[in-house]
């Protein structure tokens, strides 16, 4: 008798269903969020050699690597901002790990961003996208298309300015309704992080990061390929890795959508 894991699995084989990889690739040219010089900043990525079919290891070939915890296409988890540092389990490693997994709802505002790149979705207008698809479901992961993963090099990604990094990212009165009104379990988006790029400047500072980690939910940054993606009807697989006390990690995201 068939089940359901086994018609996913003959879906995926007969391309009736596809995987879709949102994640940027990541190595020493992947761009890295500033902060101003008063607070420590994360590194990027570095490589070393340990062996490579050589005197040190004739057979085997690795690399030893250091980065920051939010490096690239990462998870943020509840205790990277301090609103969410007392929850029970929410760090990398204790996070269960069903949380990682859930439908996808893809906001598609990549005109508006074109047109500004400080875009900010608001509470209307995920109303107005609902409207169209349907409510957003609790334990979905909410996914900000904008188009700028498409931007190329370090300069053109973070884009700053004298007054700052310019991107795009959520009013706070939409990261507020889907904390509160909608019990999502995250936000993706294709900027360096889930909070506009003026968000320093906001009141309260950086309020996706503020109000996301404070109802014990998740952040999902740098993502790419969500053109690829439907409105709804795709699952999204975010697990980080289970770094011991994490606040985040590198990770690989995953979607299954129609083909």
């Amino acid at each position: 008798m068939s089940t359901i894991l086994t018609q996913l699995v003959e879906e995926l084989n007969a391309g009736t269903l596809k995987v879709v990889d949102l994640t940027q690739p990541l190595g020493p040219e992947t761009p890295v969020i500033g902060l101003p010089p008063i607070f420590a900043s994360s590194p990027g990525v570095t490589m070393e050699v340990i062996s490579r079919y050589d005197e040190k290891g004739p057979g085997w070939y690795w690399n030893t690597i250091s980065m920051g915890e939010h490096t690239g296409t990462h998870f943020d988890a509840p205790v990277h901002w301090i609103t969410g540092k007392d929850f029970p389990n929410n760090t990398c490693d204790t996070i269960p790990a069903h949380r990682f997994v859930g439908p996808a709802c893809v906001i598609d505002v990549t005109a508006d961003v074109e047109a500004d790149p400080d875009f900010l979705l608001t509470k209307a207008g995920i109303l107005a996208w609902e409207a169209e698809h349907g409510r957003i479901p609790a334990g979905a992961w909410v996914l900000l298309q904008t188009g700028w993963s498409k931007r190329r090099g370090a300069e053109a990604f973070l884009n700053v300015a004298d007054d700052g990094p310019h991107s795009p990212g959520f009013h706070q009165e939409a990261s507020e309704f889907l904390a509160r009104e909608r019990d999502v379990v995250g936000v993706g988006v294709e900027t360096v992080g889930t909070d506009a790029g003026q968000a320093g400047g906001f009141d309260p500072p950086f309020p996706n990061h503020t109000i996301m980690h404070g109802a014990d939910k998740f952040g999902l940054a740098s993502l790419c390929n969500l053109d690829q993606l439907p409105p709804t009807g795709a699952v999204v697989i975010a697990a980080p890795l289970k770094i011991v006390d994490g606040s985040g990690s590198p990770l690989r995201v995953l979607a299954i959508a129609p083909a």
